[in-house]
């Protein structure tokens, strides 16, 4: 019996060696599903020889091993980890391991997941790998678990057909049922999932002439002597504007296809190229798109300085008229406006009759204008006390303010302000100069 058996192993090893012993031309990261079919030798006599001091050690021989065979399901998680579940007969006298006194030989059924790590990716044809597990059985109707853990060699045909051989120590954990022992397997497993693609070796390129080195060929290169860009059919490009150097009337500035590879014109230098400028031949700035800053009342100040934009006046006043040398025509004369006739009775905030007529030239002259304001401001010599002439210029402002609304200006054009003895224009010591402290002043606005 053990003879045959022997015999079936050799004949299974010599016919898969000759099926399969060719390089793989498969590739495959990792292993699909597998079946396979194991025959196996067990063991018993070389761990137990090697645990009993009294007794000398040895290895068994193969005509005292006894035999099984086993059906198996692999599958591949990672391409160097398998998982595997084992479903074994295993034929042996494990009565007589027990020391029951019988020679009958005796049938062992055997489950055994394991974990296979290999040293190389399932791609290669050889890959050793260790194995351990948890495996589970019934012999002879006594129930026995152990540990197995060893090592094995993989073969790898085609991706399609597997060879494994292994060498297992099984750690008993059940020692009154089952004796520490070794098991020998030679195993055949097939490829019951997605086959593998076959790899497709992708033939020899053709020879290509490229004087140039480019790599455009010849065939196709505008440029054949010169490297260039693909892009450009094989053409230089130095200013890199995306157009070929032999098109490019500017070849060393970059430029626009619109300009035959020159930079958009700049007609009056301003920065700003035509194509975005609206005074083309005229200086300007960017925020009013090229044209010079605007001048809305042509007195030569521009509008960004100019605080009466829409009305002529002068660069020492902002751009704002000078309401003194503003001529006034009523039709029957021509004359000026002076604030140094607004005066008010002393200590009081009562305007003169010289100060009113004054106030209605400053009404004709502010219909003449209807675009400026007036700013009213109050000022106060240092008599008395600071509160006291604060308000009392304030209350003068207010005066002014209040006969120019009574002779028809609008209030939204008069701004009053009272600054008491602040700004002094002359020496308060003397009359004289109090009496020019005393004053209102006037200015235009917008």
């Amino acid at each position: 019996m053990k003879k045959s058996i022997a015999s079936f192993i050799i004949v299974m090893m010599l016919i898969a060696s000759t099926s399969f012993a060719q390089v793989s031309n498969y590739s495959s990261d990792k292993k699909g599903e597998l079946i396979g079919f194991h025959f196996n030798s067990i063991d018993f006599i070389t761990p137990k020889t090697w645990a009993d001091k009294n007794s000398p050690r040895r290895f068994a021989h193969f005509a005292d091993m006894d035999y099984g065979l086993s059906l198996s399901y692999l599958r591949g998680f990672k391409p160097n980890i398998d998982f595997a579940l084992k479903l074994s007969g295993m034929i042996h006298n494990y009565a007589g391991d027990r020391n029951q006194g019988t020679n009958k030989t005796e049938f062992g059924l055997e489950i055994e997941p394991t974990v296979n790590a290999h040293a190389l990716p399932d791609n290669n044809f050889f890959s050793p790998f260790l194995t351990a597990g948890l495996g589970a059985g019934l012999y002879t109707g006594k129930f026995g678990a152990y540990v197995p853990a060893g090592v094995g060699v993989q073969l790898n045909f085609n991706s399609l057909t597997y060879l494994m051989l292994q060498a297992n120590y099984r750690f008993s954990l059940t020692k009154k049922n089952l004796d520490n022992h070794l098991v020998y397997s030679f195993g055949i497993l097939h490829n019951i999932g997605t086959e593998p693609k076959p790899i497709v070796v992708p033939p020899a390129p053709p020879v290509v002439l490229d004087r140039d080195k480019d790599g455009i060929p010849d065939e196709e290169d505008r440029c054949p002597d010169v490297a260039g860009l693909a892009s450009l059919k094989g053409c230089p490009d130095k200013d890199a504007d995306g157009i070929a150097d032999a098109d490019d009337k500017c070849p060393d500035v970059a430029g626009t296809l619109k300009y035959k590879g020159c930079p958009i014109p700049d007609t009056d230098g301003d920065g700003i190229n035509d194509e975005q400028d609206k005074c083309v031949t005229v200086k300007g700035v960017a925020r009013y798109q090229g044209c010079p800053i605007p001048d809305t009342d042509g007195d030569g100040i521009n509008d960004e300085n100019d605080k009466c934009p829409d009305v002529v006046g002068t660069a020492d006043n902002n751009g704002c008229p000078k309401l003194e040398s503003i001529k006034i025509n009523d039709g029957k004369e021509t004359y000026t406006f002076s604030a140094s006739n607004v005066q008010f009775i002393t200590g009081s905030a009562t305007l003169t009759v010289d100060a009113k007529k004054e106030l209605d030239k400053l009404t004709k002259l502010m219909n003449q204008l209807p675009k400026i304001g007036v700013n009213i401001d109050g000022y106060a010599d240092n008599t008395g006390g600071s509160q006291v002439n604060l308000s009392l210029s304030q209350k003068r402002s207010e005066a002014v303010k209040l006969y120019l609304e009574k002779a028809g200006i609008a209030s939204s054009r008069l701004t009053a302000t009272g600054h008491g003895m602040d700004k002094p224009i002359a020496d308060n010591k003397t009359a004289e100069g109090r009496a020019k402290n005393r004053r209102v002043e006037f200015s235009a606005r917008q």
